[in-house]
């Protein structure tokens, strides 16, 4: 059993909605969805010992400015908090800051710790956003001379799935239809109205096998979290939820070096998780997957155990991840629905999952969900990341 399980607990949440806010600055979606997972925990801000921020694309000077305690002096903290440092995984921010807050309490070093993140990428200068995701992650020496970029990521994985799997490109689409269904229930959400998959695959290709509806849309926003230990967890007003289980594996930073693209290393990271947590794919109430592009749900659901080989894409297709469905699937509607805040949409998709966990999803809850697991992946999906939350501990 892992040392931390019992021990830490995620105690609040807070975020800010998803869009192209022009006028809303950067800072002001960190400390909004600061304050609102302070009131959420009941926890008194000057308990908080530890601030977090994760990674912002946006702009390098308001990164740095994290890295340099700016959130601690605007929350008023300075000289009563004892850390601010930042960790950074791009999309698997979210489960990398997860197991560093758990690994300072657990060791003593820390006893109540606030992770935020914001960013800006959907009002930020689009040729500059174009320029940073076409490039960052790949290559310079070995792919992006051959005319690789970020966005022919959905395209290279999902052609390779559909040749070894004989999944149809209509069942691919169907995650779209799947996030989109959720994100109508999400107050928060960017993209909110419904597709069909005809509308997905007759929406304009950008490459083989990925239509303009297949891509995430970038927006600003923000999120926060906050952890303490489960002794002080007991006095607060949410039902905390505990981190039960960790895996993750690197796959990659050139994706040419990956040798398995339909599978990544979410079968190793999974069964790491779940031996950790004590529990079986079976157990699993919710799967708060991370997206980015339609395949990846797919690829996850079977390294999770969720779904036999070649099988993801009929389970989906079929309503199985819908509202209602039997394994209802990233209820937040991930960044195909809610929208890509860079590093954001990973935190975005584990608030979610706590959200459920807490019972306060409002229209899209999942009832009696008491276990979840959350998936995330950075970069060109360089790694993969399981971590297992739940009401109870296993």
């Amino acid at each position: 059993m892992a040392n931390f399980k019992g021990k830490v607990a995620i105690v609040g949440i807070g975020e800010v909605p998803t869009g192209k806010f022009p006028n809303r600055l950067c800072l002001l979606n960190a400390l909004e969805s600061c304050r609102q997972a302070i009131l959420d925990s009941g926890i008194k801000k000057d308990e908080i010992d530890t601030i977090i921020p994760t990674g912002t694309f946006f702009n390098r000077r308001y990164n740095t400015d994290m890295v340099f305690a700016k959130i601690v002096e605007e929350l008023g903290l300075l000289g009563k908090a004892k850390n601010n440092f930042q960790v950074f995984a791009g999309g698997s921010s979210s489960s990398t800051m997860l197991k560093t807050a758990c690994g300072l309490i657990t060791a003593g070093i820390a006893k109540t710790i606030l992770c935020v993140q914001s960013d800006k990428t959907g009002s930020a200068p689009v040729q500059e956003m174009i320029d940073l995701f076409a490039t960052f992650g790949i290559p310079e020496e070995w792919e992006t001379p051959y005319g690789f970029f970020m966005g022919g990521c959905g395209s290279l994985f999902a052609t390779r799935y559909m040749h070894e799997t004989g999944t149809t490109h209509e069942q691919i689409a169907s995650v779209v239809v799947s996030m989109r269904k959720w994100a109508a229930l999400n107050p928060n959400a960017m993209l909110r109205r419904e597709l069909s998959v005809d509308e997905v695959l007759a929406s304009k290709l950008v490459a083989t096998n990925l239509t303009s509806r297949e891509g995430n849309v970038l927006a600003d926003g923000g999120a926060a979290f906050i952890l303490t230990t489960a002794e002080r967890a007991k006095d607060l007003r949410n039902p905390p939820v505990y981190p039960l289980g960790f895996g993750s594996r690197v796959c990659h930073y050139g994706i040419s070096q990956d040798r398995d693209l339909t599978r990544l290393r979410f079968p190793e990271a999974a069964k790491e998780a779940y031996e950790m947590a004590g529990i079986a794919p079976n157990d699993v109430d919710i799967a708060e997957i991370y997206d980015g592009y339609p395949i990846f749900p797919l690829i996850t659901l079977e390294g999770l155990g969720i779904c036999q080989r070649g099988e993801a894409g009929a389970f989906v297709y079929e309503g199985n991840t819908w509202p209602g469905g039997k394994l209802p699937m990233t209820t937040n509607g991930g960044m195909l629905g809610q929208g890509h805040t860079a590093a954001g949409g990973g935190v975005a998709i584990l608030v979610e999952a706590v959200r459920q966990l807490m019972g306060k999803a409002g229209e899209r809850q999942v009832n009696g969900a008491k276990i979840a697991v959350e998936t995330s992946m950075g970069g060109t999906f360089m790694d993969s990341h399981v971590v297992v939350l739940g009401r109870v501990l296993t």
